[in-house]
């Protein structure tokens, strides 16, 4: 019998190639004479040392204090790293943050402006800045360090106010969360003890049980008076205190009675047995519908009891994850797998904990652990919309165990959306900010007519990370519920609304992909693919992020005619360009085409350093013909101040199109250049990891019908049709 489908053109790295790497020039004349910034930084160092000598050594363990360096807008991308002045002053760099300056004159043409910068802060004994604020004053065109000195804006004492951040409405009464800064690569075990013993000292309860390392922060609840947070905050190597945020409610936007209307559940077992997902939410009831799919059901604290309304939403997550939306009367879609479900949020028998956020991330930690699932979905965590210029110690962990890009993992993006807009409180909610895991919002309604729902939180993300949330799925609305199976025996539908539901359903089509398609492809192919496919439906960006994936999954793995979906995926090397041609016919492309490109990366990060969060940066360059075209055009996602830290580079999804004239389009061409950094600073190809890539590209040309099959016909040696591995008749069209 004849093929009548097309599906996905595989194993297209094998036509990448390393290129050597371009001959860079950076002349340019100084901005600033060496007389004239010493004019400016010599009263600011010795202002500096003064404040940190009348400092009492409990604030200073070891000596050590930390001071913030402010850069000049003009020199804070990567290659101006001031790496030499920071070693001629005996001190390192432990974290950075955002801040915002107005030169007295930049780089470019045109009146200085309020811009983006990068502010470092430093630690090293207060003996040794003393030093260097004194040999300042010899300093000139020939001194060690002497060309960085232009680089730096200004330099002073962390005020303690400023360290410590406003609460949420539900934050629990003197539970507080205290971020520290701790000296990277070395034991910092004095500095924790230091800081425990200050804050006995004013009657805090610190639960070092419940802490956690990140990077070189160390996250550590306490308990005590308000009052006595400035004496705290002084501690130099605090970096931030905040009231501990609530968890996000288990109660659903819709409080809805089930509709009496039975549920008619598949008997078949799912489609693939060998894909490894695992929903992390609240428990399951004892009994319930989804038994027969739940593999295994584990409590991560079997002493405690549920927490109240937490077996419910599990529950509602679950079924949202095998089934998708319910169609009350209809029979429900076979689940794509089985899963298993880990109930990470409960309740101890003394009643609902304030720290209970802390327990519940000791949980999920302990899961990304054990590296046993490709696929995860949670639906949980802190009430907190993202802060710009500090991270959480929920999305530090979760992308710190996500980097190797083995891991498909779904956050709900939250829904806080009709919340104070001009707070920033209606933006995406801890941990969605995640740049290696999939955030995901509410679209109101199954049809085209689609758009944002009214609670689903909203973006931009943090900067690297702005396209926040990732996508967005069907998650119900007040007019069209998403409806779910309850927990009676048998089960009815349940109407519900929520991106508790959007995020599951969205990684039912995921694990749809890789049940159908088999192992062939990668997560972040998996990734590249839904974005690549996605529709933004003329949506702002920070609403709905790349758009709202096909309501069918054929449409995600079929190249109908006059198409061609092509996927490469590997590695790329630290420092190299990885030259990536388009395979196009011989004979050239009929008509009109449109070429639809997605670049995903897994990236390392620094949660030390808000401001270079990620180590990992590509440039994507384009050309046809020979002649080189914008094509990513990373203005989008990056404002001009931005660009000019070039902020944009370190996305770490990139994704757009271009229409050609076939006939006139040859050798088109894609590079990729992967840089790599650590802690903002320019780190050598030997120390750089390598990372995981994933490249879908879509060409589209409806003059050219056999495109797909011309393509694979001129590279028949080398390129190979992945097809689905499930060869019975089945249903891939899903009910959203």
């Amino acid at each position: 019998m004849a093929k009548n489908k097309n599906y996905l053109i595989g194993h297209a790295e094998v036509l990448a190639s390393l290129k050597p790497a371009p001959k860079m020039k950076f002349d340019r004349n100084p901005l600033y004479s060496v007389a004239e910034s010493k004019a400016r930084l010599e009263p600011q160092l010795r202002s500096v040392c003064d404040e940190l000598n009348k400092m009492p050594s409990e604030l200073c363990p070891n000596d050590l204090s930390v001071t913030r360096m402010t850069m000049h807008p003009s020199f804070i991308a990567k290659g101006h790293f001031p790496k030499k002045l920071l070693r001629q002053m005996r001190v390192q760099s432990i974290g950075s943050t955002s801040s915002n300056v107005k030169p007295d004159r930049w780089t470019r043409v045109g009146e200085p402006e309020k811009s983006p910068s990068t502010s470092l802060y430093l630690s090293g004994k207060r003996q040794d800045l003393l030093e260097f604020s004194q040999q300042l004053s010899q300093y000139n065109d020939e001194s060690p360090a002497a060309e960085d000195l232009e680089k730096i804006w200004s330099i002073e004492v962390v005020d303690a106010d400023s360290k410590i951040k406003k609460g949420l409405p539900q934050s629990a009464k003197g539970y507080f969360e205290v971020g520290l800064q701790l000296l990277p690569g070395q034991h910092s075990s004095t500095i924790k003890k230091a800081f425990v013993k200050l804050a006995n000292k004013y009657g805090y309860e610190c639960r070092v049980d419940l802490s956690f390392d990140v990077s070189n922060l160390w996250f550590l609840p306490i308990i005590g008076k308000e009052s006595y947070l400035k004496e705290l905050a002084k501690f130099s190597f605090v970096r931030v205190v905040r009231p501990v945020p609530a968890m996000r409610s288990f109660k659903p936007i819709i409080r809805a009675n089930s509709l009496g209307l039975g549920v008619n559940l598949p008997t078949e077992p799912p489609y693939a047995a060998d894909v490894k997902v695992a929903i992390l939410d609240g428990g399951l009831p004892e009994f319930s519908a989804v038994q027969p799919w739940v593999k295994d059901y584990r409590l991560s604290n079997e002493e405690a009891a549920d927490l109240h309304g937490g077996p419910d939403h599990g529950l509602g997550v679950t079924s949202a994850f095998l089934f998708g939306p319910l169609d009350p009367g209809d029979a429900a879609p076979r689940p794509f797998s089985y899963v298993d479900h880990h109930r990470v949020l409960d309740a101890d028998v003394h009643g609902d904990d304030p720290l209970e956020l802390y327990k519940t991330l000791g949980h999920i930690e302990e899961i990304l652990l054990s590296h046993q699932y490709e696929f995860l979905n949670l639906s949980l965590g802190p009430d907190l919309p993202i802060d710009d210029d500090e991270i959480h110690p929920w999305t530090s962990l979760l992308d710190t165990y996500l980097a190797d890009g083995r891991t498909f993992l779904t956050i709900a993006a939250g829904n806080n959306g009709e919340s104070d807009s001009t707070l920033g409180l209606d933006r995406i909610q801890v941990p969605s900010d995640c740049v290696n895991a999939i955030s995901v919002g509410a679209a109101s309604t199954q049809c085209p007519s689609w758009q944002k729902t009214i609670y689903s939180a909203i973006g931009p993300g943090r900067a690297p990370g702005r396209v926040k949330p990732d996508l967005v799925a069907f998650g119900g609305s007040p007019k069209e519920y998403f409806h779910v199976v309850s927990s009676d025996i048998p089960p009815s539908a349940i109407p519900q609304c929520g991106t508790s539901f959007s995020a599951p359903y969205l990684l039912r089509k995921a694990v749809g992909i890789r049940a159908l398609m088999g192992h062939e492809i990668s997560p972040l192919a998996i990734k590249a693919l839904l974005i690549n496919n996605a529709n933004s439906n003329g949506h702002a960006q920070e609403h709905v992020g790349w758009g709202k994936v096909p309501k069918s999954i054929e449409s995600l793995i079929e190249s109908p005619d006059g198409e061609a979906k092509i996927i490469y995926q590997g590695e790329l090397q630290p420092g190299k360009y990885l030259k990536v041609p388009v395979p196009i016919p011989d004979t050239g492309v009929d008509g009109k085409v449109t070429i639809s490109a997605t670049c995903c990366y897994s990236t390392p990060v620094d949660p030390q350093d808000t401001s270079m969060y990620t180590r990992a940066g590509v440039e994507i360059s384009w050309s046809v013909n020979g002649k080189s075209e914008q094509f990513f055009k990373q203005k989008k996602i990056a404002s001009e101040a931005e660009l000019r830290a070039d902020a944009a580079k370190w996305e770490s999804v990139l994704h757009a199109e271009k229409n050609k004239i076939g006939s006139k389009m040859s050798e088109p061409t894609f590079e990729i250049h992967y840089m790599a950094r650590e802690g903002g600073a320019p780190v050598s190809s030997s120390r750089a990891e390598v990372i995981q890539y994933a490249f879908v590209v879509t060409l589209k040309a409806p003059k050219h019908k056999k495109i797909f099959n011309d393509i694979l016909d001129n590279y028949v040696d080398i390129l190979t049709e992945i097809e689905p591995r499930i060869t019975t008749d089945i249903t891939v069209e899903v009910s959203s």
